[in-house]
């Protein structure tokens, strides 16, 4: 399992297959109507979109530190698992994904109300459209996944704040 999960994170390659399998397979569930080619062609665009996507950032963190981008991979992993490198020039690159990823949490805080505003949004308009329309099951399905969908991402940049802010400090510590 360790080999496809190294294996998965290194390769983009990896990553775009899994992205083009699930757009093709999304496609086929909400566009049955519609012809296979047409869900491989958006599927494939899809891919291609959030690929170049990945790539430009992979690029772009291996340019402003001089790492290879394998290295960028290991030492976002090393910052979940709380593990603070002993090599200096490590700790330098990693000081600085610490530092971009807080800053980048940090200015998108301010419009986090907003789009979770515009998700609750969403959930009730479906909700009063299943209401009006005689067929709540699924509304009320759907506003129940977009609040449970909120909390998670809620949760989930609680956590990261957490680890990237103790990686700071406990890399201030080591100096």
């Amino acid at each position: 399992m360790h080999t496809v999960k190294h294996w998965f994170s290194h390769s983009l390659a990896a990553q775009a297959l899994v992205l083009f399998v699930l757009g093709l397979g999304l496609g086929a569930v909400f566009r049955r109507d519609g012809h296979p080619a047409i869900w491989a062609v958006q599927s494939l665009l899809y891919t291609a979109v959030i690929v170049g996507i990945l790539a430009y950032q992979r690029r772009r963190a291996s340019r402003a530190t001089g790492a290879r981008p394998d290295t960028l991979i290991d030492l976002g992993r090393r910052i979940r698992h709380r593990e603070v490198p002993e090599d200096p020039e490590e700790r330098a690159v990693m000081r600085w994904l610490v530092e971009d990823q807080l800053g980048k949490m940090e200015r998108g805080s301010r419009w986090q109300p907003y789009w979770l505003g515009v998700m609750g949004l969403i959930a009730v308009g479906m909700l009063v459209l299943g209401v009006t329309t005689g067929s709540p099951a699924f509304p009320v399905v759907f506003a129940v996944g977009v609040i449970v969908f909120c909390c998670w991402i809620v949760w989930m940049r609680k956590r990261a704040i957490e680890r990237y802010q103790h990686m700071r400090s406990a890399l201030r510590e080591r100096g």
